[in-house]
């Protein structure tokens, strides 16, 4: 049975960790799962990510931004996500649509039905059956990811600290108005009670052996 889960989440709320951590649990049950990411996932998608994550690139749009993740989301759909969903695969995804609603929506304070639109084209009207928000404050998330490497710090982390405190209400609001698909799992506890927390909403979703 394929199914199609997405991860947002602010800046360091740990969403790549929890993604390979699922996966790894469901491939133990004999899944067939494929992991991918936003923005990227092919090799026009990854050309796009260097560009739009390029810390030299100050003087971008907003608007022009929210184009340019569009454009690699629909090369991720059209190339990876619905060929092994066809294909019965369960995807997980780290980002997709609902990142363009809040960052460049409420994080930019763009007008979110123009890029709900937007999203709809550039998807398909392919709609996660599930997605987990991983919450965390944007202060807390931003100083997490300083402590890595210093070549992932890019154009969107280094943005203030109001901007993702938007992003982070935006997510907040997205979640509300969906209950049923969104899942808030609190990112400050400890990585395995993340994962457990996790794990358990996706278990009630899919029958696993």
């Amino acid at each position: 049975m394929s199914r199609f889960i997405t991860f947002e989440g602010p800046e360091g709320s740990g969403k790549s960790t929890q993604i390979r951590l699922l996966a790894a649990a469901l491939e133990e049950q004999g899944l067939r799962v494929l992991t991918t990411r936003e923005p990227g996932g092919t090799k026009i998608g990854d050309a796009v990510r260097a560009i739009l994550l390029d810390a030299k690139n100050t003087q971008m749009s907003p608007r022009a931004e929210a184009l340019l993740f569009n454009a690699a989301r629909a090369q991720l759909v059209d190339e990876v996500i619905r060929p092994a969903l066809d294909a019965g695969m369960l995807v997980l995804c780290d980002r997709y649509a609902d990142s363009t609603l809040a960052y460049q929506g409420y994080g930019h304070s763009q007008p979110l039905e123009p890029l709900r639109l937007l999203g709809r084209y550039a998807t398909g009207d392919l709609t996660p059956d599930l997605t987990f928000y991983l919450d965390i404050d944007p202060l807390e998330g931003l100083q997490r990811k300083q402590t890595g490497s210093v070549e992932e710090w890019n154009r969107m982390e280094q943005k203030k600290l109001a901007y993702h405190q938007a992003v982070h209400q935006g997510y907040l609001q997205l979640a509300r108005a969906d209950q049923r698909r969104w899942q808030v799992i609190d990112a400050g506890q400890d990585e395995a009670a993340v994962h457990r927390a996790i794990l358990a909403r996706v278990e009630a979703l899919i029958p696993i052996r």
